[in-house]
């Protein structure tokens, strides 16, 4: 029996069938587009939020960024640790009730801090999903067949963005000619209140699904860090992450370059309407078509093209695809801030849009090809709250800052231009450094790639 045939077999007894592995990729997907829209669709909502309960600029700054980010940061660490251990089917089960039901009570806010919460709530039910997701997908994948299924799953970014920018479009053309709703047993409710209620309520029957979904069982490398085998805690995976935190620092500070730019974007229906008098409701229907056409179409390219390098031999094909990503992201959301309509802007953010979806499938991609299973969990959590807090906080704050000290409000464009670059510098001078300290890394995984069994499933 040839060594390619022996290895065949074995992965046929170590990982799910295809049928079932694709399944679960689909399940895991389409909670990705609800947690996406649920926590997107508030950024076309802004103007009749505030008019409605009377808040500030300031108030909604806060409400965006770290009403969101306080508890999806805090708990993902726990949340991770949480994963590696438990069944994983269940907790996406709890976290995607969490956020449904916060998303829909966020359309019965009636002041500030009923709304922040809310949103702190919407952030502690999201943080269970991408590391439990990345787990059991990298659980029911060998490792040169996962490029596709994480294309897949990351594609939903794309397809929640369109959803949310389609959403938020209509109910502001609705709002225009519509007047308050009564609902039975709630009341008289605004279009902008019952958008949360619609988009929150499709997630309570997802999250009855993944009860009956059945879990992979956890492969388990034999990896030694001096005299001990690695375990699964706390200490293990933060000791892991810090000994070798130059392959870790470098491509997570890319795709943190990444989250900048994305979060930002929050501030291009402004840009479009002061720049080019669009409206609102106008950029969220084109802008919709452009993430639809280019993001998704980029992110499963890139995932067709990973796991075909990465079957010739080519394991590095992650970290490669992600670096192209990045060299497109970057000039792409400078660029259109200087052009003369707003459609030209819109070809170049196409481009722009296909650059953060390379990073955003192959980031997490290249993280799964040198993290062990026994901490793959905690470890993707840590990767998703360095790469959320660095755009919810850095992103939208700088760009707000630079248009109202520097360039002025009404230049919001150049403020917006000037984040994307100047956050890219540090990340592209090390390029360089970033690939040979993640190639190195990289051997060292593949060396002891040999599963060491699966682990007993936990309920």
């Amino acid at each position: 029996m040839s060594s390619d045939t022996a290895k065949s077999g074995a992965q046929t007894q170590l990982y799910p069938s295809s049928s079932s592995a694709w399944f679960l990729v689909a399940m895991l997907t389409a909670a990705y587009v609800l947690s996406y829209v649920d926590r997107s669709i508030i950024g076309l909502l802004i103007e009749p939020i505030k008019a409605d309960l009377n808040l500030t600029d300031e108030d909604i700054g806060y409400i965006l960024g770290p009403a969101f980010a306080i508890i999806y940061v805090g708990a993902g660490l726990p949340l991770g640790w949480l994963v590696d251990r438990k069944r994983r089917t269940w907790i996406v089960a709890a976290g995607v009730l969490i956020w449904s039901l916060a998303t829909a009570v966020s359309g019965l806010a009636r002041n500030f801090w009923q709304l922040f919460l809310a949103r702190m709530t919407v952030g502690a039910g999201e943080a269970v999903l991408s590391p439990s997701a990345m787990s059991m997908i990298s659980d029911s994948f060998p490792p040169e067949k996962r490029g596709k299924p994480i294309a897949i799953y990351t594609a939903a970014l794309s397809i929640g963005a369109a959803v949310a920018s389609l959403i938020g479009g209509t109910v502001l053309l609705w709002a225009k000619t519509t007047d308050d709703i009564v609902v039975p047993l709630l009341g008289s409710l605004a279009p902008w209140q019952l958008t949360f209620i619609a988009v929150g309520a499709p997630g309570i029957i997802l999250a009855l699904v993944f009860l009956v979904i059945r879990e992979p069982r956890r492969q388990l490398l034999k990896i030694t860090e001096g005299e001990e085998q690695l375990g699964n805690g706390f200490r293990d995976a933060l000791g892991y992450v810090w000994r070798n935190l130059g392959p870790f620092a470098g491509f997570v500070s890319l795709a943190c370059a990444m989250t900048i730019c994305a979060y930002s974007q929050g501030f291009l229906p402004s840009v479009f309407e002061r720049t080019w008098g669009w409206q609102t409701e106008t950029y969220a229907f084109v802008n919709a078509m452009v993430i639809l056409a280019a993001g998704p179409p980029a992110v499963f390219a890139a995932g067709w093209l990973s796991d075909k390098w990465a079957q010739a031999g080519r394991r590095d094909a992650p970290i490669l695809l992600l670096i192209i990503g990045f060299l497109l992201m970057v000039p792409t959301a400078v660029l259109p801030m200087f052009m003369p309509t707003g459609e030209l802007a819109f070809v170049f953010l196409f481009f722009n849009t296909s650059g953060i979806g390379i990073i955003s499938a192959m980031g997490v991609n290249a993280l799964l090809a040198i993290t062990p299973s026994q901490v793959r969990g905690q470890i993707v959590a840590l990767y998703y709250i360095a790469i959320s807090m660095t755009g919810l906080l850095l992103g939208p704050s700088t760009v707000g800052w630079l248009s109202t000290n520097v360039f002025g409000e009404d230049e919001l464009r150049l403020a917006f231009a000037t984040t994307s670059a100047i956050y890219a510098i540090i990340p592209a001078l090390f390029i360089p450094a970033t690939l040979r300290a993640y190639r190195k890394q990289l051997a060292k995984i593949m060396a002891s790639e040999t599963p060491d069994g699966a682990a007993e499933q936990t309920a």
